[in-house]
């Protein structure tokens, strides 16, 4: 099929069909781990196959230019789930700051990261669930694989694959191992006559990059790299997945009943030196690398299937699914309805946040705060904190950095930084920022 990066420069907003179903639709939410914005068939790539995402994708009504709230996947699971940008909801880093005389192996078994793990669960509590809301509903529900919020009922879930484990537990063998908590589920549903939320998210193609030898085969070659072609690998069985859960819908008689969106929550980019994530530019940057990610919401004979030029968020999933299973809409909520064509164009900008990996200060969101930023049309503005971390965009020790400027649209791997040629734009979308980010 055409590539969306074709259709991104020749479509315009189209019209979305309003969704008058007799029935609440089933919902199917699929979201990826460590997954660059590019490296799928529909946006262009010729490095990987993605069939399964592609054929999702026409059917679809897709967000090219998508954006998470952060590039680190624990906060940025928290804002799909809640609705909230991570300043709001708080989770601004994967875990607790531990004292540094906490050794490595006895770091999650310590009184001082058990405690921080419990304020975590107790902050993420105090935000509205999507499962919750759709439990008004009548919705059941299922998790199954990433998930940092103790066990899965703390989202409102009514089963669940994650017991209390770091990240995922046993809820991590979704995908890898096995699909069956997931099929069993939608069949248990539809027998049951209930609507039906699942969140599928697993480890994927995330590391530790372990494909199929039948499909690494295919990339040894292709790739530039042993590391890229592990990861290619990874993102082909993550879509052949994908097939399966949609065939099982098929099987069940469910495809026309059933909501489907994805998202990825983070971005990935290999380096080309040593098996590791080039964190200076995707997973744990500001840089679209890291953040954004393609958006697609696809309900058969309801969504009309399209390209959107309007940048969307991931906080847009919340109001998205509740609307269209009837259900309550928060109304403090930060995100869009992604099917409001006029909200879409009326919205000014996109951001998020990137902060450190451990959470510095509970409560307190600007003492983990690394960088800010926004998308403004084609415009994406940086801003360093000043946080003094080690770990910047640039390789060195202190992130005071200059504010940087790019235009996404002549330079969407943003190379060249304007900052400098354009200061007045600088200064309009600084304000921008400010206004917005109050997590002070």
């Amino acid at each position: 099929m055409r590539s969306l990066l074709f259709l991104f420069c020749t479509l315009t907003l189209g019209a979305a069909e309003p969704a008058s179903p007799a029935k609440a639709p089933n919902i199917v939410m699929i979201i990826s781990d460590d997954h660059a914005w590019f490296d799928y068939g529909f946006m262009g790539s010729t490095a990987v196959n993605t069939p399964n995402l592609d054929k999702l994708a026409a059917e679809s009504r897709v967000f090219p230019r998508g954006y998470n709230t952060n590039s680190l996947c624990g906060p940025s699971l928290a804002s799909i789930l809640t609705g909230r940008h991570v300043h709001r909801h708080g989770i601004t880093g994967n875990d607790p700051l531990v004292p540094a005389s906490v050794t490595p192996a006895a770091r999650q078994a310590s009184p001082a990261f058990l405690a921080g793990r419990a304020q975590m669960i107790k902050l993420f509590q105090q935000s509205p669930h999507l499962p919750r809301l759709l439990a008004e509903q009548g919705y059941v529900s299922l998790q199954t694989g990433k998930w940092w919020m103790g066990d899965y009922t703390t989202g409102g879930f009514t089963e669940g694959m994650t017991k209390g484990g770091r990240h995922g537990d046993v809820g991590l063998d979704i995908g890898r191992k096995t699909l069956a908590p997931l099929t069993e589920f939608i069949t248990r549903a539809k027998k049951d006559g209930k609507p039906f939320f699942a969140w599928y998210a697993p480890m994927m193609p995330h590391d530790p990059h372990n494909p199929p030898e039948r499909l690494l085969a295919k990339y040894r070659d292709r790739s530039p790299t042993p590391q890229a072609a592990r990861y290619h690998a990874m993102v082909e069985w993550f879509d052949e997945t994908i097939g399966d859960v949609r065939a099982h819908l098929e099987k069940e008689g469910l495809t026309q009943d059933t909501v489907i969106v994805y998202i990825s929550d983070n971005g990935w980019i290999p380096r080309t030196d040593k098996p590791v994530v080039d964190f200076g530019r995707s997973k744990q940057s500001p840089f679209d690398g890291g953040v954004r990610s393609p958006i697609l919401v696809s309900w058969p004979g309801h969504i009309k299937p399209t390209v959107v030029a309007a940048p969307a968020s991931a906080v847009d999933l919340m109001p998205t699914l509740l609307k269209l299973a009837g259900a309550r809409v928060p109304a403090d909520g930060d995100g869009l309805d992604l099917l409001d064509d006029a909200a879409l164009q009326a919205r000014p900008f996109v951001a998020g946040q990137n902060s450190t990996h451990d959470i510095r200060e509970l409560g307190r969101p600007a003492a983990s705060l690394r960088y800010r930023w926004l998308v403004a049309g084609e415009l994406k503005l940086i801003v360093s904190s000043g946080l003094k971390t080690g770990e910047t965009a640039n390789g060195s020790t202190d992130a005071t950095e200059p504010p940087r400027l790019f235009d996404l649209k002549t330079d969407p791997y943003e190379k060249q930084d304007l900052a400098a040629e354009r200061p007045a734009e600088v200064k309009r979308l600084t304000a921008l920022l400010d206004a917005w980010w109050d997590g002070r």
